[in-house]
């Protein structure tokens, strides 16, 4: 291992630094650290970003448009689009975009989008998952699902499972999962997908989804690889977005000096979303370079608990095994 790598990994391990933006400080000026994206790498190309109106949904619609790509902004709220609309045009005058109501922790929304963004005849190219959300309480979504795990697990799949025929007429697709280096700290609770046993904690249910995001990275890479898709998982570290100042206050609180902020939390993300070619599909990746999925021998998943959570997830979503 060079000695940039050898960097690289203490910072990783050490999670404060590594997540922080030191890390992305340091890693950036080490050798080996991957070129940016030429400022045309997503022209002509359509990439959607569900939760795109703050934070690292926001950062992340701009840095594709910056690179050329036509947006489409999967929101909940259409009005709270206009503001990223008239930023995007401030900065990428050129750049078409196109707003679309859905709220991805409801199943009927999503396929009710789906079928409207099909009907258009819209390519799609890029789609990343950022939509996220920790409710104080445990919350359910309009089909009975615990929100969390709804709106970062049951809503994406289903989301990409219906916009496979869409995905396969582009030249090599792209699916991006926004995680959580939280979901470090918990195993998979297949027993427990819905959160029905034990204390509610929100942080614990938002780092559990998470958790279950990575864990299925094989499976969908196994069923969308076939319209030649690279499905990756980005964790973006800790990065100061309103999400955290109003979930998180104590840890934006005590961590605000190191926060990164979202153009560095969202760094990753466009750069997979444009970088020419695509690394190797299917993993967990963080600062533009694959990291392990577990620090803890605790939190290692059998493989009969992740197929347990796949039939979980195929059997709520419709999707078939």
């Amino acid at each position: 291992m060079t000695v940039g790598g050898v960097v690289d990994t203490l910072l990783d391990r050490s999670v404060v630094l590594g997540f922080s933006r030191i890390g992305l400080s340091v890693r950036s000026r080490l050798s080996g650290w991957p070129s940016d994206p030429p400022g045309d790498a997503l022209l002509g190309r359509d990439v959607a970003v569900t939760g795109a109106t703050s934070g690292l949904g926001l950062a992340t619609a701009l840095g594709v448009a910056r690179l050329g790509a036509r947006v489409h902004l999967v929101v909940r709220d259409p009005a709270k689009a206009k503001a990223v609309v008239a930023k995007i045009a401030a900065t990428s005058p050129s750049t078409v975009v196109e707003v679309h109501r859905c709220d991805v922790g409801d199943l009927d929304d999503v396929r009710r989008f789906v079928g409207e963004f099909r009907s258009t005849g819209h390519r799609l190219d890029v789609l990343v998952h950022n939509a996220g959300v920790m409710p104080p309480q445990r919350t359910e979504s309009a089909q009975g699902h615990e929100l969390a795990m709804a709106v970062h697990v049951l809503g994406p799949v289903l989301m990409t499972e219906l916009l496979r025929p869409t995905l396969r007429e582009s030249d090599g697709p792209r699916v991006l999962l926004v995680t959580s280096g939280g979901m470090y700290s918990q195993k998979l609770r297949a027993d427990d997908p819905e959160y029905l046993t034990g204390d509610y904690s929100p942080t614990t249910a938002y780092a559990r989804s998470k958790r279950a995001q990575v864990e299925l990275l094989p499976v969908l890479q196994e069923r969308w690889g076939s319209e030649g898709a690279h499905v990756w998982a980005t964790h973006p570290g800790w990065a100061g977005t309103p999400g955290v100042a109003e979930s998180l206050p104590r840890f934006n609180r005590l961590t605000g000096p190191v926060l990164r902020d979202a153009d560095g939390g969202a760094d990753t993300t466009v750069w997979l979303a444009a970088t020419d070619p695509a690394p190797a599909a299917g993993g967990l990746w963080h600062d533009r370079r694959q990291r392990p999925t577990h620090f803890l021998p605790t939190t290692r998943t059998p493989a009969a608990d992740a197929e347990r959570m796949w039939a979980w997830v195929s059997e709520q979503t419709g999707v078939g095994a």
